[in-house]
């Protein structure tokens, strides 16, 4: 089993019966064989979800490997590796960020670190830690880069780009979001609730506010946090306060991202979703805006 640890948070987190699909359990897919578009994927479990300035694509991280969203609205695959990608993190036009394991057919050291793309996912190169550190999220803001340890339930913060790190706060933590603006302010979802630190990590408050699994925090200041049941959550000051705004259709949650102008990427276990009123409302994603 690959991650008893995001198992283990997601029991206690949820506690509502959150079936036990993540990576590891299921049987893995044959590795595939160039780029291209896969008309139907098997992806059991989706890690993030996010846009690539470059080409106004959707990318989506997945214990299969990484994909993207076609005109057309279906995955095409990205790489040939079927990679484990575990935290995920669009850093700038066709530059990704992520960790995990590596594919089936693959000669990597397991954990991989973490690794760089410059090619949108094409091809990947290591960073740092590789053989030694699994992130479960990867989290941008000014110029810092956060990691969350997740066999050691330690956040780690980078300056560099990820070439090098210093240990922070241990938090049992399933997912992190740090401040746009203020790379100081880092919130994470944990069992009893969501915690936050002032200063940078390196200690976090008392648990507050509703039970959340994922977080994220988009370039309007808006905090988007995902319940285990797929309730949408908002607040705008940093999380002190949360309103409860919409539901993502489709089951169990698994991943969040806040973009621009009220635009909300959700994947849950009945597929990937797509809003364009902050979450009040949700179409599959691929599927047009109404009125477009």
């Amino acid at each position: 089993m690959r991650q008893p640890l995001r198992l283990a948070i997601l029991t206690a987190v949820l506690l509502t019966g959150l079936p036990a699909t993540a990576c590891g359990s299921a049987a893995p897919e044959p590795p595939p064989s160039a780029t291209g578009a896969d008309p139907s994927p098997r992806v059991s479990h989706v890690h993030a979800v996010d846009l690539n300035p470059a080409d106004g694509m959707i990318y989506v991280a997945a214990h299969e490997g990484l994909y993207r969203v076609g005109a057309a609205g279906g995955l095409e695959r990205v790489g040939a590796t079927g990679r484990d990608l575990m935290g995920f993190a669009i850093a700038a036009p066709d530059t990704f960020l992520s960790s995990g394991h590596p594919g089936p057919t693959e000669n990597a050291p397991d954990p991989l670190g973490l690794v760089r793309s410059t090619d949108a996912g094409a091809t990947w190169q290591p960073v740092s830690l590789a053989g030694e550190v699994d992130f479960h999220a990867l989290q941008l803001s000014s110029g810092t880069l956060y990691g969350l340890d997740a066999g050691r339930r330690t956040l780690r913060v980078s300056s560099d780009g990820g070439t090098t790190w210093q240990l922070r706060a241990t938090v049992a933590a399933l997912d992190i979001a740090v401040d746009p603006t203020d790379p100081a302010t880092v919130l994470a979802t944990t069992a009893d609730g969501v915690v936050a630190s002032r200063d940078g990590g390196a200690s976090f408050g008392a648990p507050t506010g509703p039970q959340l699994a994922f977080l994220s925090w988009a370039p309007d200041a808006t905090l988007y946090g995902l319940a285990p049941d797929g309730a949408l959550h908002t607040s705008v000051d940093a999380g002190a306060n949360w309103r409860r705004v919409g539901v993502v259709p489709g089951g169990h949650a698994q991943a969040v991202t806040g973009l621009a102008d009220g635009r909300v990427l959700a994947a849950t276990t009945g597929g990937l979703f797509d809003s364009r009123d902050g979450g009040r409302t949700f179409v599959p994603l691929g599927r047009p805006p109404q009125g477009s």
